[in-house]
């Protein structure tokens, strides 16, 4: 069984499609998904790159510290 991601809301997004008994309903429930998983993307890549420029700066601290 697969682990429920953190970000996931998985009972708000059941009780939304229970919700969605109309084709406007249903589409604004997808239009929600989407935009959610690229607020979830970026964040993913904020992190990445918060990530990478600790390394550098770490990288630059240990090999000035060197001399």
């Amino acid at each position: 069984m697969r682990k429920q991601d953190f970000g996931f809301d998985y009972h708000r997004y059941h009780r939304l499609l229970i919700e969605a008994d109309d084709d406007g309903k249903r589409l604004a429930l997808i239009e929600l998904l989407i935009e959610e998983k690229a607020r979830d993307r970026l964040a993913a890549q904020r992190a990445s790159d918060r990530a990478a420029m600790t390394a550098h700066t770490i990288a630059t601290v240990l090999k000035n510290g060197r001399h």
